[in-house]
């Protein structure tokens, strides 16, 4: 659940303020604990019936071809543009920390820090399938606190900075706007755990005196824990400390002590390779499906190989020609993890169980589906605003 979107949650704040930002986040954790715990009540609501998939869960709500339509591309757009934003993530955390321990040394392009780091994709994306990269998950998932912790504990540690500004850093009040739309984007992206939570949901026994979704909500509810643990001090720390002078990935901003930051930097690598490898399994299965159902070619440990390799390699090249952190982030956070952690549980929860009109369950999905539509709206708005400023000083592949 935790990941590389709280690096840029205080950046996030400096472009809320303090009321809309405390807000946005604490209203965001809410609604994904809501919307999780719908996913997993209904993952076996079909007696005899797994849904071990998202588009599996769509297909019940609105028909195979139509519940296929609505939640692959979402689903897609999600784990693909995490693997992307993995990708910036890891090469520029691998850059921080030569600047950070050898800061005399000229180095390498950020291009070249994304291929080291995709080298090591190349190699782990060939494990089979969920189960067998659980060690890496796990791994991923320790670095993910120990990295959040780093990162609030070293800010506090440093102290309010001299003459730290909390006003808005925007130069009007149309850029003031664009830019709140582009910190909503950044908070929704820290929410992406519901694209692979039937998958993971998928790999617990079930019985009908013992379901799944017993160990799974206590899993959900752990994770939710850890996620408060990491998201809130971060954001409200971090901009404490700096204001809105903080960059878009708060590990960039602090700068000693220095072998804490290049640890701080080792974390975040280690876990979004873990990362990685979690988000891109469920889009192994949907190419190698397609390429043994449709495409009819025989399943083999080439075509197994030439796929999963393939897209490490696509991730990587978009990645290099847009490493924009945060605008990315914000982007994706938007127009992908918007419909599938916000509000596309509460349609299908409606669709199946029908609540009582004005009933408090259809009253609340409702404000769910509405929060959710206007932040898919909104933050890719200003994202893609954000991007063509920064692409007016940029050069490929510098």
């Amino acid at each position: 659940m935790v990941g590389a979107g709280v690096l840029t949650l205080p950046y996030a704040m400096s472009k809320m303020g303090w009321g809309p930002g405390v807000t946005v986040l604490l209203l965001s954790w809410i609604i994904t604990l809501f919307t999780l715990w719908q996913m997993v009540e209904m993952h076996e609501m079909v007696p005899g019936v797994r849904f071990d998939r998202y588009h599996e869960l769509g297909q019940h709500a609105f028909g195979k071809k139509l519940g296929l339509y609505i939640i692959c591309p979402q689903q897609l757009l999600v784990e693909v543009g995490t693997c992307i934003a993995y990708m910036v993530t890891g090469g520029k955390s691998l850059q921080k920390i030569q600047e950070t321990l050898w800061p005399h040394w000229k180095g390498l392009r950020t291009s070249y820090w994304i291929i080291i780091f995709a080298s090591v994709n190349f190699v782990l994306c060939q494990c089979p399938n969920f189960n067998s990269i659980s060690a890496v998950s796990f791994a991923a998932a320790v670095m993910s606190i120990g990295y959040s912790t780093i990162a609030w504990v070293a800010s506090l540690k440093r102290g309010v900075r001299p003459n730290v500004d909390y006003s808005y850093s925007a130069h009007s009040v149309p850029d003031g706007v664009f830019n709140f739309m582009l910190a909503m984007g950044e908070v929704a992206f820290s929410y992406a755990g519901h694209n692979v939570v039937l998958e993971i949901q998928a790999t617990i026994p079930s019985t009908p005196d013992n379901p799944s979704k017993k160990a799974m909500w206590k899993g959900v509810i752990v994770a939710y824990l850890g996620v408060a643990f990491c998201y809130l001090p971060v954001a409200f720390i971090g901009y404490y400390v700096y204001g809105n002078s903080v960059d878009d990935n708060i590990l960039i901003t602090l700068e000693r002590p220095t072998w804490l930051i290049a640890a701080a930097n080792m974390f975040v690598i280690v876990h979004v390779i873990g990362g990685y490898q979690v988000f891109s399994m469920p889009v192994f299965d949907m190419i190698e499906t397609f390429l043994v159902k449709q495409m009819k070619l025989p399943p083999s440990l080439i075509l197994r190989l030439l796929a999963r390799t393939g897209f490490v390699a696509f991730t990587m090249i978009v990645g290099i020609c847009i490493p924009f952190f945060g605008s990315l982030l914000g982007f994706l956070g938007g127009f992908a993890f918007a419909p599938t952690s916000y509000f596309i549980p509460c349609i299908i929860w409606l669709k199946i169980f029908k609540p009582k009109r004005f009933g408090l369950s259809w009253i609340v999905n409702w404000v769910c589906i509405v929060l959710g539509v206007l932040l898919m709206i909104l933050a890719p708005i200003g994202s893609l605003r954000q991007i063509i400023i920064q692409f007016k000083h940029y050069k490929f592949f510098s």
